[in-house]
């Protein structure tokens, strides 16, 4: 018995790593028993029945995993959204935060095609972002400036590329690393919006880690329940300790230490209201679903 990491799922067959060896594994009837699918990022125990083919006899527990895109046990995501061509989405990227983080992912945020700027504009909308404790990286897939920058985070972390649509995720896949040629499409003029290209998750090893390329979420649904939500955001967690209620919701409650720190500027006043609008998107699911 060997003990491998996923790191590619196609049709059904899994692409075990073992000493810097992959094998083509299948999964055992016994996961669809037990209800079990492995997934990219899982750490497993496989049998080799001949040269590098084989199956996976047993999934280790995951620290984490999403559903869409498919992939587990993740350290850390890139957030990728871009400056200019689609203009920044603070709205997408709040939302991007908040499931990153309900899902106990550092999120890492970074702005692509500043050779486009004409001007500081992204850098004051991202000020609120800096004050809350996220790190951001300005990169230009085009001119590489920002580029190396970005390469030590990627050492001994699992790291899931992921983002607005068209911002140019596989082009900075492709400046990270030459040899990847990762396809890539021009954005529609027509949509405003760019078209997928990434057909499966895979992890590529990069500089002493893994990233993973993904096709993207398909679903952005605010699937937690309310309080989860409030304590999602990372800086809203920490302040809710100092709130009067255990399980504020950071909305109607008095003494609530979430909303004193935006009368004070600590928290931006558009992150609050957005945050308040998924609020509200996870009360109606939740009522949904209980009736």
């Amino acid at each position: 018995m060997l003990t491998g990491h996923i790191i590619k799922a196609i049709s059904g067959f899994y692409y075990v790593e073992n000493n810097q060896k992959i094998y083509q594994c299948k999964a055992r009837g016994k996961f669809r028993k037990d209800d079990q699918k492995p997934l990219v990022g899982d750490l497993c125990d496989f049998t080799i029945e001949n040269t590098n083919e084989g199956y996976i006899r047993k999934l280790y527990p995951r620290k984490n995993y999403l559903v869409r895109p498919p992939i587990c046990n993740i350290d850390q995501a890139l957030l990728v959204f871009s400056a200019k061509e689609p203009d920044m989405n603070t709205l997408l990227l709040n939302r991007f935060l908040a499931i990153i983080e309900h899902h106990q992912i550092e999120p890492i945020i970074c702005i692509t095609k500043i050779d486009l700027l004409d001007n500081d504009d992204i850098y004051q909308i991202m000020k609120p972002y800096e004050t809350a404790g996220y790190r951001i990286y300005y990169i230009s897939s085009l001119t590489k400036q920002g580029v190396d920058h970005i390469k030590p985070i990627f050492k001994d972390k699992v790291t899931v590329f992921t983002g607005q649509s068209g911002v140019g995720k596989s082009s900075l896949l492709n400046a990270l690393d030459i040899h990847l040629h990762i396809e890539t499409n021009e954005i529609s003029k027509a949509l405003g919006r760019g078209k997928h290209t990434t057909r499966h998750v895979e992890l590529l090893e990069m500089y002493g880690g893994y990233v993973a390329d993904t096709p993207g979420f398909s679903s952005l649904d605010m699937t937690m329940e309310p309080v989860e939500l409030a304590h999602s955001y990372h800086d809203f967690r920490e302040l809710s300790h100092s709130c009067k209620f255990r399980e504020c919701l950071h909305d109607s409650e008095p003494h609530c230490a979430v909303k004193q720190a935006v009368e004070d500027g600590q928290i931006s006043k558009e992150r609050y209201e957005h945050y308040l609008i998924f609020l509200e998107e996870t009360k109606k699911l939740k009522e949904k679903k209980y009736g």
